[in-house]
Protein backbone atom coordinates (compact mmCIF):
# COMPACT_ATOMS: atom_id res chain seq x y z
CA UNK A 1 0.00 0.00 0.00
CA UNK A 2 2.36 2.73 -1.51
CA UNK A 3 0.29 5.69 -0.12
CA UNK A 4 1.20 4.96 3.32
CA UNK A 5 4.74 4.10 3.30
CA UNK A 6 5.54 7.11 4.60
CA UNK A 7 2.83 7.41 7.47
CA UNK A 8 4.45 7.39 10.64
CA UNK A 9 1.70 5.95 13.74
CA UNK A 10 2.84 5.88 17.37
CA UNK A 11 1.43 3.15 19.44
CA UNK A 12 1.13 4.01 23.66
CA UNK A 13 1.15 0.18 25.28
CA UNK A 14 3.26 -2.82 24.92
CA UNK A 15 0.96 -5.32 25.79
CA UNK A 16 -1.66 -7.47 24.09
CA UNK A 17 -3.99 -4.19 21.94
CA UNK A 18 -0.58 -2.49 21.57
CA UNK A 19 1.17 -5.47 20.01
CA UNK A 20 -1.81 -7.04 17.90
CA UNK A 21 -1.94 -3.07 16.64
CA UNK A 22 1.64 -2.60 15.96
CA UNK A 23 1.63 -5.71 13.80
CA UNK A 24 -1.38 -4.64 11.76
CA UNK A 25 0.26 -1.12 11.20
CA UNK A 26 3.46 -2.30 10.37
CA UNK A 27 1.54 -4.96 7.70
CA UNK A 28 -0.16 -1.86 6.05
CA UNK A 29 3.13 -0.41 5.40
CA UNK A 30 2.99 2.65 7.86
CA UNK A 31 6.30 3.04 10.10
CA UNK A 32 5.49 2.07 13.43
CA UNK A 33 6.69 3.50 17.06
CA UNK A 34 5.47 1.88 20.52
CA UNK A 35 5.97 3.85 23.28
CA UNK A 36 5.97 1.83 26.41
CA UNK A 37 5.92 3.72 29.98
CA UNK A 38 7.83 0.30 31.83
CA UNK A 39 11.25 -0.73 30.96
CA UNK A 40 10.16 -3.92 29.29
CA UNK A 41 6.86 -5.27 27.65
CA UNK A 42 4.10 -6.10 30.04
CA UNK A 43 3.94 -10.05 30.95
CA UNK A 44 2.25 -9.70 34.31
CA UNK A 45 -1.07 -11.37 34.70
CA UNK A 46 -3.19 -14.45 34.40
CA UNK A 47 -3.66 -16.72 31.14
CA UNK A 48 -5.42 -15.10 28.51
CA UNK A 49 -7.83 -16.57 25.93
CA UNK A 50 -8.18 -16.51 21.90
CA UNK A 51 -11.45 -17.57 20.91
CA UNK A 52 -13.89 -17.07 17.48
CA UNK A 53 -13.03 -14.09 15.61
CA UNK A 54 -10.16 -13.80 17.90
CA UNK A 55 -8.91 -16.90 16.48
CA UNK A 56 -9.70 -16.46 13.13
CA UNK A 57 -7.71 -12.74 12.86
CA UNK A 58 -4.61 -14.51 14.24
CA UNK A 59 -4.66 -16.98 11.75
CA UNK A 60 -4.47 -13.87 9.04
CA UNK A 61 -1.85 -12.74 10.90
CA UNK A 62 0.20 -15.90 10.74
CA UNK A 63 0.56 -16.68 14.68
CA UNK A 64 -2.26 -18.56 15.40
CA UNK A 65 -0.38 -22.22 14.87
CA UNK A 66 2.47 -20.62 17.10
CA UNK A 67 -0.30 -19.30 19.97
CA UNK A 68 -1.36 -22.72 19.79
CA UNK A 69 1.39 -25.12 20.98
CA UNK A 70 1.69 -22.88 24.27
CA UNK A 71 -2.02 -24.19 24.84
CA UNK A 72 -3.01 -24.40 27.82
CA UNK A 73 -6.50 -27.04 28.48
CA UNK A 74 -8.22 -26.43 31.53
CA UNK A 75 -10.92 -29.40 31.58
CA UNK A 76 -12.72 -29.17 35.10
CA UNK A 77 -14.17 -26.34 37.27
CA UNK A 78 -14.80 -27.71 40.65
CA UNK A 79 -17.33 -25.91 43.28
CA UNK A 80 -15.39 -26.32 46.61
CA UNK A 81 -17.17 -25.42 50.00
CA UNK A 82 -15.68 -24.83 53.71
CA UNK A 83 -14.93 -28.33 54.04
CA UNK A 84 -13.09 -28.38 50.65
CA UNK A 85 -15.74 -30.80 49.60
CA UNK A 86 -16.35 -30.51 45.74
CA UNK A 87 -20.43 -29.76 45.57
CA UNK A 88 -20.43 -29.62 41.76
CA UNK A 89 -18.17 -29.56 39.01
CA UNK A 90 -18.06 -28.45 35.37
CA UNK A 91 -16.01 -30.92 32.56
CA UNK A 92 -14.71 -28.83 29.67
CA UNK A 93 -14.03 -31.25 27.45
CA UNK A 94 -15.04 -34.95 26.56
CA UNK A 95 -13.47 -37.74 26.91
CA UNK A 96 -11.02 -38.32 24.90
CA UNK A 97 -12.00 -35.51 22.56
CA UNK A 98 -9.71 -32.40 21.49
CA UNK A 99 -10.80 -29.00 22.77
CA UNK A 100 -12.11 -26.64 19.77
CA UNK A 101 -10.13 -25.17 17.57
CA UNK A 102 -10.95 -22.03 17.79
CA UNK A 103 -10.56 -21.48 21.75
CA UNK A 104 -7.03 -20.98 22.98
CA UNK A 105 -6.13 -20.37 26.43
CA UNK A 106 -2.07 -19.26 27.36
CA UNK A 107 -0.02 -17.30 29.33
CA UNK A 108 0.28 -13.63 28.64
CA UNK A 109 4.32 -13.70 28.60
CA UNK A 110 4.07 -16.90 25.61
CA UNK A 111 1.79 -14.45 23.92
CA UNK A 112 3.71 -11.28 24.27
CA UNK A 113 7.03 -13.01 23.34
CA UNK A 114 5.12 -14.50 20.39
CA UNK A 115 4.60 -10.67 19.42
CA UNK A 116 7.89 -9.11 20.43
CA UNK A 117 9.63 -11.79 18.00
CA UNK A 118 7.71 -11.21 15.18
CA UNK A 119 7.58 -7.34 15.40
CA UNK A 120 11.58 -7.00 16.83
CA UNK A 121 13.26 -5.81 13.03
CA UNK A 122 10.25 -4.23 12.19
CA UNK A 123 9.04 -1.96 14.66
CA UNK A 124 10.99 0.62 16.69
CA UNK A 125 10.13 0.33 20.30
CA UNK A 126 10.94 3.01 23.06
CA UNK A 127 10.68 2.09 26.87
CA UNK A 128 10.88 3.78 30.29
CA UNK A 129 8.62 6.97 28.37
CA UNK A 130 5.19 8.19 27.61
CA UNK A 131 3.02 10.50 26.08
CA UNK A 132 2.78 14.00 27.87
CA UNK A 133 1.16 16.18 25.60
CA UNK A 134 -1.01 16.07 22.28
CA UNK A 135 -1.39 19.14 19.81
CA UNK A 136 -3.16 17.93 16.87
CA UNK A 137 -2.58 19.71 13.26
CA UNK A 138 -3.97 19.94 9.83
CA UNK A 139 -1.50 17.72 8.61
CA UNK A 140 -0.64 15.45 11.72
CA UNK A 141 -0.06 15.10 15.71
CA UNK A 142 2.64 16.53 17.41
CA UNK A 143 3.56 14.55 20.10
CA UNK A 144 5.76 15.42 23.52
CA UNK A 145 7.42 12.78 25.23
CA UNK A 146 7.47 12.45 29.37
CA UNK A 147 11.49 12.62 28.64
CA UNK A 148 10.67 16.04 26.97
CA UNK A 149 11.56 14.80 23.13
CA UNK A 150 9.06 15.81 20.69
CA UNK A 151 7.87 14.05 17.56
CA UNK A 152 4.94 14.46 14.10
CA UNK A 153 3.12 11.42 13.74
CA UNK A 154 0.21 10.95 11.36
CA UNK A 155 -1.61 8.81 13.77
CA UNK A 156 -1.77 8.19 17.83
CA UNK A 157 -2.94 4.89 19.39
CA UNK A 158 -4.00 4.56 22.58
CA UNK A 159 -3.40 0.38 23.63
CA UNK A 160 -2.20 1.33 27.24
CA UNK A 161 -4.52 -0.38 29.30
CA UNK A 162 -7.82 0.36 31.37
CA UNK A 163 -6.12 3.30 32.58
CA UNK A 164 -5.16 4.75 29.27
CA UNK A 165 -2.98 7.72 29.65
CA UNK A 166 -4.04 8.54 26.02
CA UNK A 167 -7.43 8.71 26.82
CA UNK A 168 -7.07 10.91 30.23
CA UNK A 169 -5.22 13.40 27.63
CA UNK A 170 -7.08 13.63 24.87
CA UNK A 171 -10.67 12.06 25.71
CA UNK A 172 -11.29 13.70 29.00
CA UNK A 173 -10.57 11.94 32.58
CA UNK A 174 -11.29 8.43 33.43
CA UNK A 175 -14.37 9.19 35.28
CA UNK A 176 -16.25 9.95 32.18
CA UNK A 177 -16.01 6.24 31.27
CA UNK A 178 -15.42 4.03 33.84
CA UNK A 179 -18.65 1.95 34.88
CA UNK A 180 -17.93 0.15 38.22
CA UNK A 181 -19.62 -3.13 38.69
CA UNK A 182 -19.61 -3.50 42.24
CA UNK A 183 -16.64 -5.73 42.85
CA UNK A 184 -13.01 -5.92 43.30
CA UNK A 185 -10.48 -8.45 42.44
CA UNK A 186 -6.93 -8.96 43.12
CA UNK A 187 -4.04 -11.78 41.00
CA UNK A 188 -1.53 -13.77 41.84
CA UNK A 189 0.54 -16.48 40.40
CA UNK A 190 2.79 -18.58 42.04
CA UNK A 191 5.21 -21.35 40.47
CA UNK A 192 3.44 -24.46 41.94
CA UNK A 193 0.42 -26.78 41.02
CA UNK A 194 -1.83 -25.77 44.47
CA UNK A 195 -4.46 -28.12 42.67
CA UNK A 196 -4.36 -30.54 40.09
CA UNK A 197 -3.15 -29.27 36.66
CA UNK A 198 -5.49 -28.39 34.01
CA UNK A 199 -8.05 -27.87 36.99
CA UNK A 200 -9.54 -24.65 38.27
CA UNK A 201 -11.06 -24.16 41.71
CA UNK A 202 -13.91 -21.95 43.07
CA UNK A 203 -14.74 -21.39 46.74
CA UNK A 204 -17.60 -18.73 47.32
CA UNK A 205 -19.10 -17.19 50.62
CA UNK A 206 -21.44 -14.52 50.35
CA UNK A 207 -19.32 -11.36 48.85
CA UNK A 208 -16.47 -13.15 48.45
CA UNK A 209 -14.63 -15.38 46.34
CA UNK A 210 -11.66 -17.59 45.60
CA UNK A 211 -10.53 -18.90 42.28
CA UNK A 212 -7.51 -21.46 41.84
CA UNK A 213 -6.36 -22.24 38.57
CA UNK A 214 -3.46 -24.60 38.00
CA UNK A 215 -1.81 -24.88 34.46
CA UNK A 216 2.20 -26.38 33.88
CA UNK A 217 3.21 -26.27 37.24
CA UNK A 218 1.66 -22.47 37.73
CA UNK A 219 -1.36 -21.68 39.68
CA UNK A 220 -3.37 -18.41 39.28
CA UNK A 221 -4.80 -17.04 42.35
CA UNK A 222 -8.00 -14.35 42.35
CA UNK A 223 -9.71 -13.42 45.04
CA UNK A 224 -12.88 -11.33 44.37
CA UNK A 225 -15.53 -9.65 46.61
CA UNK A 226 -18.51 -7.53 45.97
CA UNK A 227 -18.64 -3.75 47.10
CA UNK A 228 -21.37 -1.37 46.84
CA UNK A 229 -19.35 1.63 46.18
CA UNK A 230 -15.95 2.24 44.96
CA UNK A 231 -13.45 1.76 48.02
CA UNK A 232 -10.57 4.87 48.28
CA UNK A 233 -7.08 3.19 47.95
CA UNK A 234 -3.62 4.18 46.12
CA UNK A 235 -2.87 2.76 43.00
CA UNK A 236 0.25 2.56 43.18
CA UNK A 237 0.89 0.93 46.83
CA UNK A 238 0.67 -2.35 46.35
CA UNK A 239 1.04 -3.34 50.11
CA UNK A 240 -2.08 -1.27 51.18
CA UNK A 241 -4.14 -3.18 48.27
CA UNK A 242 -2.45 -6.51 49.43
CA UNK A 243 -3.47 -5.48 52.64
CA UNK A 244 -7.33 -5.04 51.87
CA UNK A 245 -6.90 -8.72 50.70
CA UNK A 246 -5.14 -9.79 53.61
CA UNK A 247 -8.10 -8.31 56.17
CA UNK A 248 -11.34 -9.41 54.17
CA UNK A 249 -10.61 -13.08 53.99
CA UNK A 250 -9.32 -13.39 56.97
CA UNK A 251 -10.85 -16.26 59.12
CA UNK A 252 -12.29 -17.56 55.63
CA UNK A 253 -12.78 -21.47 55.18
CA UNK A 254 -11.75 -23.67 53.15
CA UNK A 255 -7.66 -23.61 52.18
CA UNK A 256 -8.04 -19.61 52.34
CA UNK A 257 -5.32 -19.34 55.28
CA UNK A 258 -2.81 -21.49 53.42
CA UNK A 259 -4.15 -19.47 50.35
CA UNK A 260 -3.17 -16.31 52.11
CA UNK A 261 0.41 -16.86 52.98
CA UNK A 262 1.37 -17.27 49.33
CA UNK A 263 -0.41 -13.86 48.66
CA UNK A 264 1.94 -12.07 51.61
CA UNK A 265 4.55 -14.18 49.45
CA UNK A 266 4.36 -13.35 46.28
CA UNK A 267 6.03 -10.69 45.17
CA UNK A 268 3.50 -9.56 41.95
CA UNK A 269 0.19 -8.51 43.15
CA UNK A 270 -2.47 -7.08 40.68
CA UNK A 271 -5.64 -5.37 42.57
CA UNK A 272 -8.06 -3.63 40.60
CA UNK A 273 -11.75 -3.02 40.24
CA UNK A 274 -14.08 -4.82 38.46
CA UNK A 275 -15.28 -2.22 35.68
CA UNK A 276 -15.75 -1.93 31.80
CA UNK A 277 -15.11 1.07 29.72
CA UNK A 278 -18.08 2.63 27.72
CA UNK A 279 -17.04 5.07 25.38
CA UNK A 280 -19.75 6.85 22.70
CA UNK A 281 -16.53 7.15 20.31
CA UNK A 282 -12.98 4.92 20.21
CA UNK A 283 -11.65 8.01 18.19
CA UNK A 284 -11.02 11.99 17.86
CA UNK A 285 -9.27 13.59 15.21
CA UNK A 286 -5.92 11.29 14.67
CA UNK A 287 -6.20 9.37 17.96
CA UNK A 288 -7.94 5.99 18.08
CA UNK A 289 -8.22 3.48 21.63
CA UNK A 290 -7.96 -0.16 21.07
CA UNK A 291 -8.62 -2.69 23.38
CA UNK A 292 -9.17 -2.01 27.33
CA UNK A 293 -8.63 1.73 26.51
CA UNK A 294 -11.11 1.59 24.41
CA UNK A 295 -13.57 -0.95 25.92
CA UNK A 296 -12.67 -2.76 28.58
CA UNK A 297 -15.21 -5.84 29.65
CA UNK A 298 -13.32 -6.51 32.80
CA UNK A 299 -11.48 -9.81 33.51
CA UNK A 300 -14.99 -11.33 34.23
CA UNK A 301 -15.31 -11.73 30.40
CA UNK A 302 -12.34 -13.97 29.70
CA UNK A 303 -12.10 -12.05 26.79
CA UNK A 304 -9.08 -9.23 27.30
CA UNK A 305 -6.69 -10.60 24.77
CA UNK A 306 -9.75 -11.61 22.18
CA UNK A 307 -10.91 -8.01 22.29
CA UNK A 308 -7.33 -6.56 21.59
CA UNK A 309 -6.66 -8.65 18.54
CA UNK A 310 -10.92 -8.10 17.29
CA UNK A 311 -9.91 -4.12 17.97
CA UNK A 312 -6.61 -4.30 16.13
CA UNK A 313 -8.07 -6.21 13.48
CA UNK A 314 -11.02 -4.12 12.86
CA UNK A 315 -9.13 -0.63 12.90
CA UNK A 316 -6.48 -1.92 10.11
CA UNK A 317 -9.77 -3.38 8.11
CA UNK A 318 -11.18 -0.10 8.13
CA UNK A 319 -7.69 2.00 7.28
CA UNK A 320 -6.83 -0.87 4.70
CA UNK A 321 -10.37 -0.16 3.23
CA UNK A 322 -10.42 3.41 3.31
CA UNK A 323 -6.52 3.38 1.61
CA UNK A 324 -5.66 5.12 5.09
CA UNK A 325 -8.53 8.38 4.98
CA UNK A 326 -8.19 7.93 8.66
CA UNK A 327 -11.67 10.08 9.60
CA UNK A 328 -13.32 6.81 7.07
CA UNK A 329 -11.59 4.07 8.20
CA UNK A 330 -11.86 5.45 12.33
CA UNK A 331 -16.28 5.77 11.39
CA UNK A 332 -16.19 2.19 10.48
CA UNK A 333 -14.51 0.85 13.20
CA UNK A 334 -16.53 2.77 15.52
CA UNK A 335 -19.46 1.27 13.78
CA UNK A 336 -18.72 -1.86 13.16
CA UNK A 337 -17.21 -3.44 16.58
CA UNK A 338 -19.76 -1.84 18.34
CA UNK A 339 -22.71 -4.87 18.76
CA UNK A 340 -19.86 -7.10 19.11
CA UNK A 341 -17.79 -5.29 22.00
CA UNK A 342 -21.43 -4.65 23.67
CA UNK A 343 -22.26 -8.20 23.39
CA UNK A 344 -19.09 -9.09 25.51
CA UNK A 345 -19.68 -6.00 28.17
CA UNK A 346 -22.93 -7.48 28.39
CA UNK A 347 -21.72 -11.36 29.36
CA UNK A 348 -18.97 -9.68 31.28
CA UNK A 349 -21.29 -8.02 33.69
CA UNK A 350 -23.81 -11.78 34.24
CA UNK A 351 -20.60 -13.72 34.91
CA UNK A 352 -19.57 -11.03 38.13
CA UNK A 353 -22.80 -11.43 39.39
CA UNK A 354 -23.46 -15.10 38.80
CA UNK A 355 -19.53 -16.60 39.10
CA UNK A 356 -17.43 -14.63 40.89
CA UNK A 357 -19.63 -12.35 43.58
CA UNK A 358 -22.55 -14.30 44.43
CA UNK A 359 -24.14 -12.80 47.19
CA UNK A 360 -26.40 -15.42 48.98
CA UNK A 361 -26.05 -18.42 50.19
CA UNK A 362 -29.04 -20.12 48.23
CA UNK A 363 -26.90 -18.39 44.87
CA UNK A 364 -23.66 -20.38 45.69
CA UNK A 365 -25.35 -23.51 45.91
CA UNK A 366 -27.62 -23.27 42.89
CA UNK A 367 -23.90 -22.35 40.71
CA UNK A 368 -22.05 -25.28 43.10
CA UNK A 369 -24.57 -27.95 42.17
CA UNK A 370 -25.48 -26.90 38.77
CA UNK A 371 -25.09 -30.19 36.13
CA UNK A 372 -23.23 -28.74 33.12
CA UNK A 373 -20.36 -30.43 30.66
CA UNK A 374 -19.32 -28.91 27.19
Amino acid sequence: MESLKEKKVLISGASMAGLSTAYWMNKLGYKVTVVEIANEPRTAGAAVDIKGTASDAAKRMGVFEQLKSHRLNVEMIEFKNAEDITEGSISLTSEGAEPPDDDIEIERDKFVSIFIDKLKNDVEFIFNNSIAALNETKDDIQVTFKNGSQQAFDLVLGCDGIHSAVRKLWFGDESEYSHFLKGYFSIIIVNKLLVKQKTMQMYNVPDKGIVLNAYKNKTDIIFCFFSEKEIPYNYRDEEQQRKIILDLFEGQGWRTAEILEEVQRSKSFYFDKFCQIKMPSWTKGRVALVGDAAYCASPAAGMGASLAINGATALADALEKHKGNFELAFQDYNKNLRPFIEDVQATAELNVQEMFNLRTEEAIRKRNTQKTSF
